[in-house]
């Protein structure tokens, strides 16, 4: 059975940096998964952020392009995303998702190809 558990988030000043942890069970991230960094604000619909397929390559939303950025440690079977330069907007609940498929920004546009999700780890950046 899957499970994706997030971690690491918290409250960090405007221009600060901060990383979040999604643990990964019932699979490994090397092992044909596609996963998934979204986040959503009360009221506003999920947003995308970035992904990164079994071999590592990443995508990234424009909005985030250059500023966050995503990794694995396969021996912890643990996927992160590392957010610099953060913005009062970037304040929201962060989800780590995970489903077989294709793995590109057209995936990230849509929460619904994602069959595994997280319960989230909220972010609040202060001005």
């Amino acid at each position: 059975q899957v499970h994706l558990v997030e971690s690491g988030g918290g409250s960090v000043q405007a221009g600060g940096s901060l990383r979040i942890s999604c643990s990964v069970s019932g699979y490994t991230v090397d092992s044909g998964y596609c996963m998934g960094w979204f986040r959503q604000v009360p009221g506003q619909k999920r947003e995308g952020l970035a992904a990164m397929d079994d071999g590592g390559t990443t995508t990234y939303v424009d909005s985030v392009k250059g500023r966050f950025h995503v990794s694995k440690d396969s021996a912890k079977n643990t996927l992160y995303l590392r957010m610099d330069s953060l913005k009062p907007e970037d304040t929201a609940m962060y989800y780590c998702a995970a489903h077989i498929g294709f793995c590109s920004r057209p995936e990230l546009l849509t929460d619904l190809v994602w069959k595994y999700w997280g319960q989230g780890t909220q972010v609040t950046v202060s001005s």
